[in-house]
């Protein structure tokens, strides 16, 4: 990224409107409303100051106003701010804040260290990637300036340059309202203009996953059944403990992990029913297991596992299948749809996958909703 950058004046020429340097006195003040054309000085009152810097070849250019003083000081900030990313430094707003603005740059810095102390870091990753994305989508540098515009070239950024999903595109334009009401900043804008993004949740079919299991070896079998029938969450999977599985009663718990840093998603643990065919093979798998280790998938080396999701888009290879359409959350959404399609009540996988409002739950009725018109459908005919 340059650190240079340009201060200039649109005004009016022989030639049209034109961006003109803006002339700087001998005190390193600019002068108000004179610029240069073809070398000359020249006085023009009309028109607006403009900076303007490269990221990489792309020239961003952004109106600071009509004050020659308010444009040279943002121009300054700018310069800073550039300066402190390329050397990896946290930027700072020179004199401090500008005419009571708020810096962009300086608010993402104290928001994400925040972050770091407050929540875990797979959401502190959320918030850093999204907050990354809007600063490449938004060259303003003031809190203040932001304005609904701004959001919605950002959706539309995430979109098209990025090529995010319609889930992630709405993920991360909430986290950067969550940013920005965090600093009081809210009414940008309307509920219309958030992404939009699919309402029924995608399942596996009986034959896909059929597909799938025949390709696992015995250890993958197990962890993937074990997700598709515990619902789990990813990171409720990787902290599985061998004491939170009830052998007696056919369950599992969801439970606090302060030795990983783990807590339950809205920190509500839960008891989860399994089936016992699933119980019997957990207590086979668990004789074969390290005695020492009191997770139940761990690494080598007794440690939470990590890519799940890596081995499940290999095994979806292996078996023929495109990875691009398999995601741990979607035996998730599997569960959910299947508990509904056989009658379990609505208030009870509210529970068992732990959401918190009941809203949550229904979204997978959509899909139980459709397979029960399929079948009458077929009836008809």
């Amino acid at each position: 990224m340059n650190r240079e950058v340009s201060l200039t004046k649109r005004v009016q020429t022989s030639k049209g409107l034109r961006y003109c340097p803006a002339v700087t006195s001998k005190n390193g003040r600019i002068k108000p409303d004179v610029v240069l054309i073809d070398g000359k000085e020249e006085q023009h009152t009309e028109g607006a100051y403009y900076i303007s810097w490269y990221v990489g070849r792309k020239l961003i250019r952004l109106s600071v106003g009509k004050d020659a003083a308010d444009a040279s000081a943002r121009r300054l900030c700018k310069e800073a701010e550039l300066a402190a990313i390329n050397n990896g430094e946290v930027p700072e707003v020179p004199n401090g804040s500008q005419n009571g603005h708020r810096s962009l740059a300086v608010a993402v810095t104290g928001f994400l260290e925040e972050t770091k102390l407050t929540k875990k870091p797979k959401t502190l990753a959320a918030y850093s990637t999204a907050l990354k994305y809007f600063q490449e989508s938004c060259p303003k540098i003031y809190l203040e300036d932001l304005e609904r515009k701004d959001l919605l070239k950002f959706s539309a950024f995430l979109r098209d340059e990025k090529g995010q999903a319609p889930r992630s595109c709405w993920n991360k334009f909430s986290n950067v309202m969550s940013f920005l009401k965090a600093h009081g900043i809210r009414g940008l804008v309307g509920k219309n203009d958030w992404p939009r993004v699919e309402e029924e949740p995608e399942v596996y079919s009986n034959e896909d996953l059929k597909q799938f299991f025949a390709a696992c070896d015995s250890e993958e079998h197990l962890w993937f059944d074990f997700l598709l029938k515990t619902a789990m969450r990813e990171q409720e999977l990787m902290h599985t403990s061998w004491s939170d599985i009830n052998f007696g009663h056919s369950s599992v718990f969801v439970r606090y992990k302060p030795e990983y840093g783990f807590s339950p998603k809205t920190y509500r643990e839960r008891q989860i029913p399994i089936p016992k065919k699933l119980t019997q093979e957990l207590k086979e798998f668990k004789s074969k297991s390290d005695k020492t280790c009191a997770l139940v998938f761990p690494t080598a080396g007794c440690r939470p596992k990590l890519n799940f999701l890596d081995c499940c888009k290999v095994i979806a290879k292996r078996a023929g299948l495109a990875p691009a359409n398999w995601w741990l959350h979607k035996f998730r959404a599997t569960a959910a749809t299947r508990m509904l399609q056989k009658g379990i009540d609505l208030k009870s996988v509210q529970r068992f996958l732990g959401h918190k409002d009941i809203e949550s739950t229904m979204r997978y009725l959509a899909a139980q909703q459709n397979d029960v018109l399929q079948k009458r459908v077929e009836e008809v005919w």
